[in-house]
């Protein structure tokens, strides 16, 4: 007779090795927050002792050297969250986070960290934004096509990932003054949050959220006078992180909110390249250009541009809302008209504000 094996309680065994469930998102939201400014206080310390510093350029809204890669710090804590939130909370909830955007974070930080060490040509730095958004694209359970039926599929699939790249890309150009990439990743999480709360859109909620929170524990040491930069590891994963959520609203048939939420980057952004390239001026060489940085150098500080932008984005939010309960075309036209508003006081009027010291 053969002797038994012994018999292994596998269900024990993997009660045991499960994961405890992702909390409630705003939970998530305030661990982060905590985590985050710790975290990124010791990122700036490392950082300053090894010389990692942003020094002027003609791009740079600063004067002083300042230290580079906070990214890592937000990053450190974003990341095991998301995976802990893509884990534990089904998909299907509208509330888990999706693994294809934790694993196109993580390359994308790996090598844009890389960029901030060494520097990478625009080139290499294009096509790792264009595979990371692509190779998402075709493994994400998206519900629906993101043009809403205008292209054919795999058109649809093409265009997707080139205008999620240019997310990724006009994110991290507009990363320029104190504060502002924070109130920018902030009033976005807020609107996903807002758009899941009040209209039930399944928008991955938990993901929203834990930017929400990270970047609060970010903006303690970024806002004006900023002690601390993100770096491109840390406003290419963002972008990327950002823009995929909003590919996932477009696709749920909300066009409207994922055009409206962005609005304020997506024209500073797409207004200014666009002039640039009109002007035959290189799109990749560092300037100050942007409405944003235009109202600095009249005389406003970094608080009160990032504050307006605030002011703005809560608005959209506000907007992103109405258009996915209602018909989308009344806050289209109201979010493109207080955008529109914003920029033309930033590059005409910013004299006309009293300068803050």
């Amino acid at each position: 007779m053969e002797p038994s094996l012994p018999s292994w309680p596998l269900s024990r065994i993997s009660r045991r090795m499960t994961l405890p469930a992702a909390p409630h998102p705003l939970i998530l939201a305030l661990i982060a927050a905590v985590l985050s400014a710790g975290t990124v206080r010791l990122v700036e310390g490392w950082l300053r002792a090894r010389a990692m510093l942003d020094h002027p350029n003609a791009r740079s809204s600063h004067s002083v050297p300042t230290p580079r890669g906070g990214g890592l710090g937000v990053l450190a804590v974003a990341l095991p969250l998301l995976a802990w939130d893509a884990a534990t909370r089904p998909l299907a909830d509208g509330g888990g986070t999706p693994w294809a955007l934790v694993v196109g974070t993580v390359t994308l930080a790996v090598v844009s960290w890389w960029d901030d060490l060494r520097g990478l040509s625009a080139r290499t730095r294009l096509a790792a934004h264009l595979l990371a958004c692509f190779g998402a694209l075709v493994v994400l359970p998206l519900p629906g096509p993101v043009f809403q039926g205008w292209l054919p599929p795999a058109l649809d699939l093409v265009v997707a990932a080139v205008a999620w790249a240019w997310f990724v890309n006009l994110f991290n150009f507009m990363d320029g003054i104190d504060g502002i990439s924070g109130v920018e990743v902030i009033g976005l999480g807020a609107a996903l949050a807002l758009l899941h709360a009040v209209a039930g859109v399944p928008v991955p909620v938990g993901a929203a959220w834990v930017l929400v929170g990270a970047m609060a524990g970010f903006l303690v040491w970024n806002w004006h006078p900023a002690r601390i930069f993100l770096g491109d590891v840390g406003s290419v994963p963002l972008g990327y992180l950002l823009g995929g959520l909003l590919i996932i609203l477009a696709s749920l048939g909300h066009w409207a909110p994922a055009l409206i939420a962005p609005a304020y980057y997506l024209a500073d952004a797409t207004l200014t390249l666009g002039l640039r390239a009109l002007r035959g001026r290189p799109l990749v060489q560092a300037h100050r250009e942007h409405a944003y940085q235009r109202a600095v150098q009249a005389g406003l500080s970094h608080a009160r541009v990032s504050g307006a932008i605030a002011a703005l984005n809560t608005a959209l939010a506000g907007l992103a809302l109405w258009a996915a309960m209602d018909a989308p075309w009344g806050p289209l036209a109201l979010a493109a008209a207080l955008t529109g508003g914003l920029l033309w006081v930033f590059h005409r009027r910013a004299q006309w504000l009293a300068p803050e010291g």
